[in-house]
């Protein structure tokens, strides 16, 4: 990413055309139902940036304190206190992280409680000797904020695989305070069908009691691993609950059929049976099916992908026309989406800061202010607002 300071002297940001919807897809597949895919763009807006914090590495997380400070970690195993005053020193106490290609340090959300009880979850790529895999760790943070205490593991995925990629690791508090975690299938073809199988953890949508353990109202069924709220998913790196209390969670496609579900209690979403991506290589993914008997549809998916990480629904003042929006931050798309959505089907869709970064998280601030997180070397936690 450029210096900030070079960057915001580019402001008002350039407005690219928004022809995403004229680039060829890479499958040769039609969409099951209209609307699934290419929503009409909507209009685009000017957006005021202000960078609370820059020199972050790899920042992939963010959760705000009561107080209007912000939680962030970055990928190589630290997590800061930020705010316009400046970025802590790393608080310590975390256990040891598996830093290499996608895995590290992930996300981070705190308790509805905390200005009582301090209480941290994080998700991160844990260090198993040849393998790893994707686990969360709770913890209390301590009065001078310098520290985690009482950190305890609370869920290692299983199995642990060698891989260097797809962990998912987003995390969310249920409205009933559950805690959900999202997988991913790592990557490897040999790892890939599991996805499909209910007794692994991996390419899932986990559901967990705080503490630890299954959280109450699972799916019962035969040969499904207690934690296991639906199957079929690759790399699940967004997650959040709507205004109709339903868990929305958008994953990361192959060559095409990046995916917005609304995932259900023991439902399955297909990866790998059915896909609207290809192989990287352009090849089909097994018998290059898109629907099957008794797999979902996605509400939504993208070909060419944005490489889809962070979620929010927008509920703020500051913005109310959006209102209602999915704000989705894009990898590979460079840009921070907002999706319209009616009832069970995507209406629009808009891209706005195209080309600026790689945008790893967004969260809707308590005053209604838009915050980004930028997956660089030197990476940032930014303010957006509307421009006057």
């Amino acid at each position: 990413m450029r210096h900030l300071a070079a960057l915001f002297a580019l402001l008002p940001w350039p407005v690219l055309a928004q022809d995403w919807n004229a680039a060829p897809p890479n499958a040769p597949y039609v969409a099951a139902f209209p609307g699934q895919t290419r929503a009409p763009a909507l209009p685009d807006a000017a957006l005021a940036l202000t960078p609370l914090a820059e020199g972050l590495r790899h920042p992939w997380g963010m959760e705000e304190l009561p107080d209007g400070r912000w939680l962030v970690t970055e990928r190589p195993g630290r997590m800061r206190i930020v705010s316009d005053r400046g970025v802590s020193k790393p608080i310590q106490g975390l256990p040891p992280v598996h830093a290499e290609g996608q895995g590290g340090l992930l996300d981070v959300v705190i308790a509805r409680d905390f200005d009582k009880t301090r209480r941290v979850w994080w998700s991160y790529a844990e260090p198993r000797g040849a393998l790893n895999g994707t686990a969360v760790a709770t913890g209390v943070l301590s009065a001078d904020e310098t520290r985690l205490d009482q950190v305890t593991v609370i869920f290692r995925q299983a199995p642990g695989w060698a891989s260097d990629a797809h962990y998912g690791g987003r995390l969310v508090l249920a409205p009933d305070g559950a805690l959900i975690l999202t997988t991913g299938e790592r990557s490897d073809r040999r790892a890939r069908l599991q996805a499909q199988d209910p007794a692994s953890h991996l390419g899932k949508v986990i559901r967990l009691s705080p503490g630890g353990g299954p959280a109450p109202g699972n799916p019962a069924l035969p040969g499904w691993a207690p934690e296991v709220w639906s199957i079929g998913h690759r790399n699940v790196q967004s997650a959040a609950y709507g205004p109709d209390g339903r868990l929305y969670t958008i994953e990361h496609g192959p060559l095409g059929g990046d995916e917005l579900n609304r995932p259900e209690a023991g439902r399955n979403y297909g990866w790998p049976v059915v896909t609207y991506g290809l192989e990287y290589s352009g090849a089909a993914i097994g018998q290059g099916l898109t629907e099957a008997q008794g797999m979902e549809q996605p509400l939504y998916y993208w070909d060419p992908v944005i490489a889809p990480s962070g979620l929010a629904f927008y509920d703020g003042a500051m913005f109310p026309d959006w209102r209602g929006s999915l704000l989705v931050g894009a990898l590979g798309g460079q840009a921070l989406v907002r999706l319209t959505l009616k009832g069970d089907r995507i209406t629009g869709e808009a891209r706005y800061l195209q080309g600026m970064a790689r945008i790893r998280d967004v969260a809707v601030a308590r005053d209604g202010a838009i915050m980004i997180l930028t997956d660089e070397e030197n990476g940032a936690l930014i303010r957006l607002t509307p421009k006057p």
